[in-house]
Protein backbone atom coordinates (compact mmCIF):
# COMPACT_ATOMS: atom_id res chain seq x y z
CA UNK A 1 0.00 0.00 0.00
CA UNK A 2 1.32 3.19 -0.97
CA UNK A 3 1.86 5.78 2.34
CA UNK A 4 1.94 9.60 2.04
CA UNK A 5 6.20 10.53 2.45
CA UNK A 6 5.55 13.74 4.36
CA UNK A 7 3.88 11.80 7.07
CA UNK A 8 6.62 9.13 6.99
CA UNK A 9 9.20 11.71 7.13
CA UNK A 10 7.52 13.29 9.87
CA UNK A 11 7.03 10.49 12.45
CA UNK A 12 10.34 9.25 11.36
CA UNK A 13 12.48 12.34 12.02
CA UNK A 14 10.68 13.55 14.53
CA UNK A 15 9.13 16.78 12.80
CA UNK A 16 6.37 18.10 11.49
CA UNK A 17 4.30 17.70 8.36
CA UNK A 18 4.93 21.07 7.38
CA UNK A 19 8.94 20.82 7.93
CA UNK A 20 8.83 17.27 6.06
CA UNK A 21 7.04 19.25 2.89
CA UNK A 22 9.46 21.65 3.23
CA UNK A 23 12.51 19.04 3.14
CA UNK A 24 10.61 17.58 -0.31
CA UNK A 25 9.60 21.68 -1.61
CA UNK A 26 13.71 22.07 -0.95
CA UNK A 27 14.43 19.35 -3.16
CA UNK A 28 16.16 17.49 -0.18
CA UNK A 29 13.82 14.35 -0.33
CA UNK A 30 14.81 11.23 -3.15
CA UNK A 31 12.87 7.99 -3.25
CA UNK A 32 15.03 5.19 -5.43
CA UNK A 33 17.28 7.98 -5.95
CA UNK A 34 15.00 10.39 -7.98
CA UNK A 35 13.61 13.73 -6.30
CA UNK A 36 10.24 13.65 -5.34
CA UNK A 37 7.95 16.32 -5.24
CA UNK A 38 5.04 17.71 -2.10
CA UNK A 39 1.71 14.71 -1.88
CA UNK A 40 4.43 12.03 -2.81
CA UNK A 41 3.43 8.38 -1.93
CA UNK A 42 5.72 5.77 -1.28
CA UNK A 43 6.09 1.77 -0.90
CA UNK A 44 7.36 -0.30 1.71
CA UNK A 45 11.01 -1.48 0.68
CA UNK A 46 11.57 2.10 -1.51
CA UNK A 47 14.97 3.51 -0.60
CA UNK A 48 14.25 6.58 1.25
CA UNK A 49 17.27 9.26 1.19
CA UNK A 50 17.56 13.06 3.29
CA UNK A 51 20.23 14.87 1.60
CA UNK A 52 21.76 12.03 0.13
CA UNK A 53 21.40 9.91 3.43
CA UNK A 54 19.60 6.87 3.88
CA UNK A 55 16.22 7.81 6.26
CA UNK A 56 17.01 6.05 9.89
CA UNK A 57 14.78 3.53 11.80
CA UNK A 58 11.80 5.48 13.74
CA UNK A 59 12.59 7.40 17.01
CA UNK A 60 11.13 6.82 20.43
CA UNK A 61 9.46 10.29 20.94
CA UNK A 62 10.07 11.67 24.50
CA UNK A 63 8.32 14.89 25.85
CA UNK A 64 9.55 16.52 29.24
CA UNK A 65 8.46 19.21 31.49
CA UNK A 66 11.12 21.78 32.17
CA UNK A 67 10.38 24.44 35.66
CA UNK A 68 12.65 27.22 33.62
CA UNK A 69 13.93 29.81 36.34
CA UNK A 70 14.89 33.09 35.41
CA UNK A 71 18.39 33.72 33.80
CA UNK A 72 18.32 30.97 31.12
CA UNK A 73 17.70 31.37 27.35
CA UNK A 74 15.83 28.90 25.53
CA UNK A 75 17.86 28.05 23.28
CA UNK A 76 20.84 25.36 22.14
CA UNK A 77 23.61 28.41 21.52
CA UNK A 78 24.85 29.81 24.84
CA UNK A 79 24.89 33.36 24.64
CA UNK A 80 27.96 35.10 26.32
CA UNK A 81 27.78 34.09 30.04
CA UNK A 82 24.23 33.32 30.02
CA UNK A 83 23.60 29.70 30.00
CA UNK A 84 20.62 27.74 27.93
CA UNK A 85 18.33 25.30 29.67
CA UNK A 86 19.88 22.65 28.34
CA UNK A 87 22.50 22.83 30.67
CA UNK A 88 19.74 22.46 33.24
CA UNK A 89 19.14 18.62 30.93
CA UNK A 90 21.23 15.36 31.54
CA UNK A 91 22.76 15.52 28.07
CA UNK A 92 20.29 12.48 26.46
CA UNK A 93 17.47 15.19 26.37
CA UNK A 94 20.02 17.94 24.77
CA UNK A 95 18.36 16.84 21.22
CA UNK A 96 14.79 17.64 22.33
CA UNK A 97 13.46 21.06 20.92
CA UNK A 98 11.57 23.91 23.11
CA UNK A 99 8.15 24.01 22.47
CA UNK A 100 7.86 27.74 22.19
CA UNK A 101 9.81 29.73 23.87
CA UNK A 102 10.00 31.73 27.64
CA UNK A 103 12.54 34.78 27.54
CA UNK A 104 15.49 35.40 30.12
CA UNK A 105 13.75 36.80 32.72
CA UNK A 106 10.85 34.71 32.76
CA UNK A 107 10.14 31.69 34.51
CA UNK A 108 7.68 28.42 34.66
CA UNK A 109 6.69 25.54 32.06
CA UNK A 110 8.13 24.53 29.51
CA UNK A 111 7.73 21.55 27.62
CA UNK A 112 10.35 19.90 25.18
CA UNK A 113 10.46 17.08 22.73
CA UNK A 114 11.61 15.77 19.82
CA UNK A 115 7.99 14.88 18.17
CA UNK A 116 7.72 17.56 15.56
CA UNK A 117 3.76 17.53 15.15
CA UNK A 118 3.44 17.49 18.66
CA UNK A 119 5.18 20.78 18.76
CA UNK A 120 3.13 22.09 15.62
CA UNK A 121 0.11 21.81 17.80
CA UNK A 122 1.16 22.99 20.49
CA UNK A 123 2.50 26.10 19.20
CA UNK A 124 0.61 26.82 15.99
CA UNK A 125 -2.50 29.22 16.70
CA UNK A 126 -5.65 27.66 14.65
CA UNK A 127 -5.06 24.85 17.73
CA UNK A 128 -5.43 27.37 20.07
CA UNK A 129 -3.81 26.56 22.96
CA UNK A 130 -4.28 28.34 26.65
CA UNK A 131 -1.72 29.20 28.55
CA UNK A 132 -1.42 30.78 31.92
CA UNK A 133 1.04 33.03 33.52
CA UNK A 134 1.41 34.60 37.11
CA UNK A 135 2.41 38.35 36.50
CA UNK A 136 3.57 41.06 38.93
CA UNK A 137 3.46 44.79 37.29
CA UNK A 138 5.90 47.53 38.60
CA UNK A 139 2.75 49.60 39.70
CA UNK A 140 -1.03 49.17 39.92
CA UNK A 141 -3.22 48.38 37.05
CA UNK A 142 -5.81 50.87 36.72
CA UNK A 143 -9.02 49.72 35.78
CA UNK A 144 -9.75 51.20 32.53
CA UNK A 145 -6.47 50.28 31.38
CA UNK A 146 -7.53 46.60 33.04
CA UNK A 147 -10.52 47.11 30.90
CA UNK A 148 -8.59 48.15 27.80
CA UNK A 149 -7.23 44.88 27.76
CA UNK A 150 -9.79 42.13 28.47
CA UNK A 151 -12.37 43.69 26.46
CA UNK A 152 -10.53 45.47 24.20
CA UNK A 153 -7.31 44.45 23.37
CA UNK A 154 -4.50 46.40 22.92
CA UNK A 155 -3.26 47.57 19.18
CA UNK A 156 0.55 46.48 19.27
CA UNK A 157 2.99 46.60 15.88
CA UNK A 158 2.23 42.83 14.69
CA UNK A 159 -1.50 43.08 15.75
CA UNK A 160 -4.02 43.62 18.94
CA UNK A 161 -3.08 41.99 22.08
CA UNK A 162 -6.42 40.87 24.11
CA UNK A 163 -5.74 39.10 27.49
CA UNK A 164 -8.06 37.65 30.41
CA UNK A 165 -6.89 38.79 33.27
CA UNK A 166 -7.57 37.73 36.72
CA UNK A 167 -7.15 39.60 39.97
CA UNK A 168 -4.43 37.79 42.64
CA UNK A 169 -4.61 40.23 45.27
CA UNK A 170 -5.79 44.00 46.45
CA UNK A 171 -2.50 45.49 45.14
CA UNK A 172 -3.28 45.31 41.15
CA UNK A 173 0.18 44.42 40.88
CA UNK A 174 -0.06 40.93 40.46
CA UNK A 175 -2.10 39.15 38.14
CA UNK A 176 -3.01 35.70 36.65
CA UNK A 177 -2.80 36.53 32.58
CA UNK A 178 -4.68 33.80 29.83
CA UNK A 179 -3.73 34.16 26.41
CA UNK A 180 -4.37 31.46 23.48
CA UNK A 181 -1.02 33.04 21.48
CA UNK A 182 2.25 33.13 22.12
CA UNK A 183 3.76 36.08 20.05
CA UNK A 184 7.14 36.97 20.84
CA UNK A 185 6.86 38.79 24.48
CA UNK A 186 3.30 39.90 23.98
CA UNK A 187 2.49 39.93 27.73
CA UNK A 188 5.47 42.50 28.40
CA UNK A 189 5.04 44.14 25.61
CA UNK A 190 0.92 44.64 25.80
CA UNK A 191 1.25 46.17 29.55
CA UNK A 192 4.35 48.45 28.26
CA UNK A 193 2.66 50.10 25.73
CA UNK A 194 -0.18 51.56 27.98
CA UNK A 195 3.16 52.38 30.79
CA UNK A 196 3.50 49.59 33.09
CA UNK A 197 7.11 46.93 33.26
CA UNK A 198 6.19 43.11 34.00
CA UNK A 199 8.51 42.50 36.88
CA UNK A 200 7.67 38.76 37.28
CA UNK A 201 6.16 36.74 34.56
CA UNK A 202 6.05 32.92 35.59
CA UNK A 203 3.64 30.55 33.30
CA UNK A 204 1.52 27.90 34.80
CA UNK A 205 -0.11 26.54 32.18
CA UNK A 206 0.18 25.20 28.77
CA UNK A 207 -2.61 23.52 27.09
CA UNK A 208 -3.49 20.28 29.23
CA UNK A 209 -0.03 20.77 31.00
CA UNK A 210 0.65 22.11 34.49
CA UNK A 211 3.69 23.28 36.26
CA UNK A 212 2.31 21.37 39.15
CA UNK A 213 4.97 20.26 41.78
CA UNK A 214 8.16 20.70 39.49
CA UNK A 215 10.82 22.89 41.44
CA UNK A 216 12.71 25.47 39.56
CA UNK A 217 15.92 24.10 37.20
CA UNK A 218 14.03 20.75 37.36
CA UNK A 219 12.10 19.05 35.15
CA UNK A 220 9.71 15.70 34.55
CA UNK A 221 8.68 13.05 31.93
CA UNK A 222 4.99 13.27 30.32
CA UNK A 223 3.33 11.75 28.36
CA UNK A 224 1.56 12.94 25.34
CA UNK A 225 -2.26 14.19 26.19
Amino acid sequence: MRERLNKHLALQMGISRREADELIDYGHVKVNGAKVTLGARFEEGDEITIRNQPLGAAVDFEYIALNKPTGYVSSRKQQGETQTIYSLLPEKYHTLKPVGRLDKDSSGLMLLTNDGDFAYQMTHPKFYKTKKYEITLDIPLAPLHQQMIADHGIQLEDGPSQLSLERVDDSRENWIVTMHEGRNRQIRRTFFSIGYNVTRLHRTDFGHYTLGDIKPGEFSIVEKL
